[in-house]
């Protein structure tokens, strides 16, 4: 289990997950040069700043919040961008062919959850935002308002998995503009069959459908992995904790086709491109414990996978 001790701090902003596997996965490497990718409360890279001596982390994220709240540390250094650019925040940063490692923690942060002025949550007022960064297009309020029933039951059938979309949708429209997030949130429980109301909040889906347009986190993420790949050195690790099958997918996939070398088409019967693997896979679909998501609920939906870069 995370304990908050000197090398797994707890703080306000965000409980980091799995903190023990990823310092697990990176002790073989010996990192000198770390990127956090998602930076959020920075809960990760202190842990790797207090277990690695020499290692340096440039922390990386698109919430001003959570930059404006990075802790100082001389062998930190944090800067506001999308995970998209990490080329040139790489290069910015003085770094260019020495990182050893990438983490990847997707998904929302628990600040931006309990934060009800940011608008991610269907449990507390606030306005429909739903903005990681002001690097997004617009906000949920306008996407909402902007999209027809068809577009908005894409949305949440694509990026929800919702079973309702085309029911909730029609009602988003009929009832839109909204003039909160709990709005929403009655607006959804109202437009699903009573039996989808038990056990999870009906707003679940809906509100991780729109979050996720809303910020294109789906749309980056394969090109965003892409890049870090061939950010690392020989032998780096790109680690990766996916909260939804959605994002788990795409790491899935990426992994084992980089893992498996062969880009011939699948009905060719013998390999002909002679490609060999540029990625080997160090772990599989790790989940976090029970003791740490009993301490920590929001670990229980956690995916972690490691590739590491062939030599």
């Amino acid at each position: 289990m995370v304990q908050p001790t000197s090398r797994h701090p707890q703080g306000g902003y965000h409980q980091p997950v799995m903190v023990d596997e990823v310092l697990g996965f990176l002790t073989p490497v010996d990192p000198k040069v770390v990127i956090d990718a998602t930076f959020g409360g920075g809960g990760h890279s202190r842990a790797i700043l207090d277990l690695f001596a020499d290692a340096r982390v440039v922390g990386v994220d698109r919430d001003p919040d959570a930059v404006a709240q990075a802790f100082d540390h001389e062998r930190l250094t944090v800067v506001r961008d999308n995970f998209s650019n990490l080329a040139s925040v790489v290069e910015r940063a003085g770094v260019a062919d020495a990182v050893d490692a990438i983490l990847f923690d997707l998904g929302v942060s628990s600040h931006q959850l309990d934060e009800g002025a940011r608008g991610f949550s269907y449990h507390r007022a606030g306005p429909l935002d739903m903005r990681m960064g002001p690097d997004a297009v617009r906000t949920a309020a306008e996407l909402i308002d902007e999209s027809s029933v068809e577009d908005l039951a894409r949305i949440l059938r694509d990026f929800g998995e919702e079973r309702h979309a085309r029911r909730i949708a029609t009602a988003i429209v009929e009832n839109r503009p909204f003039a909160s997030t709990a709005d929403l949130a009655s607006c959804v429980a109202g437009a699903v069959p009573a039996a989808s109301r038990r056990g999870k909040h009906p707003a679940r889906r809906t509100f991780q459908a729109l979050r996720i347009a809303v910020n294109d986190e789906i749309g980056i993420l394969h090109d965003a992995l892409v890049g870090a790949l061939e950010l690392l050195r020989p032998r780096g690790r790109l680690i990766v904790l996916a909260y939804h099958s959605l994002e788990d997918r795409i790491v899935k996939r990426l992994f084992a086709d980089r893992s498996q070398g062969c880009v011939c088409p699948p009905d060719l019967p013998v390999c002909q491109c002679d490609a060999d693997p540029d990625v080997r896979l160090i772990a599989k679909g790790v989940r976090a414990s029970e003791a740490e998501v009993a301490a920590n609920p929001r670990a229980r939906s956690a995916i972690l996978r490691v590739a590491e870069r062939a030599s």
